[in-house]
């Protein structure tokens, strides 16, 4: 694959290199994904683009390390990924909450492996409550919290044992939509302050462009990179300028196969520095 579409091989905190999945089936070997292969830099901000079926989720189970049944490599730091591991934490799209566990409690279940004293993992806690934005809500339970409250609990579980990746499985898709938007913006003020590599699962075009650094678009089944884009606009960004709305026509285009559409936004892309596919 054309070396273009990677990140700095020497400031990669993540690699992909040819990366094959099958599905053992009733009907014989499913080919979910073939010959995925990316670069990402440590601090970066990806999207995992596509229609359903394409093996965004399963990227990211193989990289937190619940599937190691693949062809390739998946490297971090350069070390093949063998299992699951602290440094890589996983926000699912349902909040997967105990309902008899508090939200401090819930949050702790982040901790369970690593070796802290009892007032190191309280402060851990309370200072992870109060990064999502749930003060006063440590002794609350889940049945007692909003939809969009339950995921930022979920997100600080993810969080508490300072992973340097934090995976994200369209962890934004079950929420109403005004809920939706302030979650993206809590992502990406999380993000800005503790500094950490995300990869994040959706397909939700407008929320790629919003969040990403690149936006790394699957072509369908089997799944493989079909563009990847990098998004220069500058954090925080506004989703009402001319250059927002042409690059989400374009990518909407592109999943949609009108090549006639793609080939004209490929043209205007030349033309403007705000977006650049590489």
């Amino acid at each position: 694959m054309n070396s273009s579409i990677n990140a700095a091989c020497d400031t990669a905190i993540v690699s992909f290199k040819n990366v094959r999945k099958k599905f053992k089936t009733t009907q014989g070997d499913l080919l979910a994904l073939d010959d995925f292969t990316l670069d990402i830099a440590e601090g970066e901000s990806i999207a995992l683009l596509g229609s359903s079926g394409c093996g965004k989720s399963t990227l990211l189970r193989m990289l937190v390390g619940l599937d190691t049944d693949y062809e390739g490599s998946i490297c971090v730091k350069g070390r093949p990924v063998k299992g699951i591991e602290q440094e890589r934490g996983m926000v699912f799209q349902e909040h997967r909450l105990f309902p008899w566990l508090t939200v401090a409690k819930n949050i702790e279940l982040g901790l369970l492996n690593d070796q802290l004293s009892p007032q190191e993992r309280q402060s851990k806690i309370a200072d992870h409550v109060r990064l999502v934005g749930l003060d006063g809500f440590a002794d609350s339970y889940p049945h007692q919290l909003s939809g969009g409250m339950a995921q930022r609990v979920s997100i600080a579980r993810g969080l508490v044992s300072s992973p340097r990746i934090l995976l994200l499985d369209e962890p934004f898709g079950a929420l109403d939509a005004n809920t939706r938007t302030q979650m993206q913006q809590e992502l990406l003020r999380i993000r800005a302050e503790s500094r950490i590599t995300t990869i994040l699962v959706t397909h939700d075009i407008e929320e790629a462009i919003y969040i990403a650094d690149r936006i790394i678009l699957l072509a369908p089944r089997p799944g493989r990179i079909q563009k990847v884009i990098k998004v220069c606009e500058a954090h925080p960004r506004e989703r009402t300028p001319f250059e927002f709305h042409r690059l989400q026509k374009e990518l909407l285009y592109t999943m949609t196969g009108d090549e006639a559409y793609a080939a004209e936004t490929r043209r205007l892309e030349s033309l403007s520095p705000s977006a650049i596919a590489l």
